[in-house]
């Protein structure tokens, strides 16, 4: 078999599915991730307009996993080698927004669920992904993490999820360092305002609360072109890496004062 071999966590919905869609089209075998056995194979089966007979495309490795569970990721990446004999690409993705709730209000539990996906979630994938690329021949990959401009700038209510974005750059930036002797490479894409369903959770369509009090309907972008920059990051050749990338709609209040 021909192609690249990428693992996609949350590849069931949203920013997850797309790409690992796009790099299906671009010819890598991707493993698909997440807790959902049903819409990993919904996502293996390609675009809605697609024709589909029920069968998983021979480039396409559906493997439910829960990214908290130590003994799953190690047996994500366990199945992939199995396979396919190695990894190329990790897009560490699984996520989850959090409670919309203040500092001074959130309940512990739900800030330890949150950390434990965005965070834990994150590295034990990453460490998955590092111990098979720096014992395979040839050696080295490059890991891909999806941060969010909330790793730059938080919304207001949001402080697990912030403060878990804030932490996977750090992740990504110890993952680039220590992976150097091996040719291991990170690098990390922030996303704003993409059209997938956690973009309804914050109200953005409808009004998403602003840093003033006030709700503002915010833009949007086709989460495809999302999808293509990571391909982008993915298909670099080894010898460069792109560290951090932000990626916004156009319009959206970021940058500046809104």
């Amino acid at each position: 078999m021909s192609g690249r071999i990428a693992v996609v966590t949350g590849a069931g919905s949203g920013i997850g599915r797309a790409v690992a869609r796009t790099m299906l089209e671009a010819g890598y075998r991707v493993a698909l991730a997440g807790r959902r056995e049903a819409a990993l194979a919904e996502t293996a089966a390609g675009r809605p307009d697609a024709p589909w007979n029920g069968a998983i495309p021979s480039r396409a490795l559906v493997v439910p996993t829960d990214v908290t569970v130590e003994a799953e990721v190690d047996a994500l990446f366990d199945r992939v080698v199995q396979e396919w004999g190695r990894v190329d690409v990790l897009f560490n993705n699984a996520g989850a927004f959090g409670p919309a709730v203040s500092a001074a209000d959130i309940c512990l539990d739900d800030w330890e669920r949150t950390l434990a996906v965005n965070v834990t979630g994150a590295l034990l994938c990453a460490r998955g992904a590092m111990r098979v690329m720096r014992a395979q021949d040839p050696q080295g990959g490059r890991i891909i993490n999806n941060g969010s401009i909330s790793a730059q700038a938080p919304r207001p209510l949001s402080v697990a999820y912030a403060v878990s974005k804030h932490a996977l750059t750090g992740l990504t930036r110890s993952i680039d360092l220590d992976g150097r002797p091996y040719r291991i490479s990170c690098g990390q894409i922030d996303i704003g305002n993409t059209r997938t369903e956690i973009m309804d959770e914050l109200g953005v369509g409808s009004g998403a609360l602003q840093a003033d009090g006030s709700r503002r309907v915010e833009p949007t972008f086709d989460v495809e072109a999302a999808a293509r920059t990571v391909l982008f990051m993915a298909d670099l050749p080894a010898e460069a890496n792109i560290g951090a990338l932000t990626v916004t709609a156009s319009g959206m209040p970021f940058g500046g004062r809104g």
